[in-house]
């Protein structure tokens, strides 16, 4: 069976990733969740056949590895960050896959690793240097911003359990149970939100993960869901969109 290590700051993520490989018959030696700990780990220990990377580690980009220590094993990245890293991918030629992870697209990387068996020519720096050069890992709003009466509230993301749309305004809905409007549309509010921890259920809703009290079953192969102190309406997951809620969930 093909050893493989899984470098990945977001453990559940890991997690999923290690039990997908599981069901393709690799065996993951070890997982790894930031820079310092992978170092620690390839100076001790041989190199895996295949790495599968993450690029934004919690103590740093995932180059910083290669600065420190000279593993011989192919790279398989991970990556919520298309848009900036597939340029850099194609031009090294680089296996890549996007988060959240596929099983069919995992598959797909694995048999092009299992006919070649070796590592492509990496530029590490190449790939470093478009990151973090002009455009740079993308970030996410953590706050906001609501006027009450004469005054500006400041609200941060993780206190924000959904964005509601009604009667053509914007509004988020607090852990409190205080509705705030803000002047974003929830079209530029998908973009600008971490894909991790938020996602748009509908054409009406943009729920937190972590708000999420219960899931039920609904009409029509949907989903319900109840969200902390929310009482506007129902919040149903469309049913086009339930495959990918449950994939976001699972991430």
């Amino acid at each position: 069976m093909t050893k493989v290590v899984i470098i990945e700051d977001e453990k559940p993520a890991a997690r999923r990733l290690q039990r997908m490989l599981t069901n393709l018959g690799m065996t993951t030696e070890v997982m790894l969740h930031s820079v310092s700990d992978a170092v620690k780990w390839f100076q001790n220990n041989p190199d895996p056949e295949l790495i599968f990377l993450d690029i934004q580690l919690s103590d740093g980009l995932s180059f910083e590895i290669f600065e420190q220590v000279s593993p011989k094993s192919a790279i398989i990245f991970t990556t919520a960050y298309d848009e900036y890293a597939l340029k850099a991918f194609k031009l090294n030629s680089i296996d890549y896959l996007l988060k959240p992870i596929d099983d069919e697209e995992l598959e797909a990387a694995i048999t092009k690793f299992e006919s070649t068996r070796k590592k492509e020519g990496l530029d590490l720096q190449e790939i470093r240097s478009m990151l973090t050069g002009q455009s740079s890992l993308k970030t996410y709003k953590t706050r906001f911003t609501a006027q009450v009466g004469q005054h500006l509230k400041l609200v941060e993301a993780s206190d924000i359990a959904c964005f509601y749309s009604e009667n053509k305004a914007t509004y988020m809905h607090c852990y409190s149970g205080r509705n705030y409007p803000v002047d974003i549309p929830l079209e530029q509010l998908e973009d600008e939100l971490d894909p991790e921890k938020f996602y748009r259920v509908n054409r009406k809703c943009i729920l937190n993960i972590k708000a999420i009290k219960d899931i039920l079953t609904y009409s029509n192969s949907r989903l319900e869901v109840k969200i902390e102190n929310f009482t506007e309406f129902q919040i149903i997951v469309s049913r086009e969109r339930v495959k990918d809620f449950k994939s976001w969930l699972n991430n």
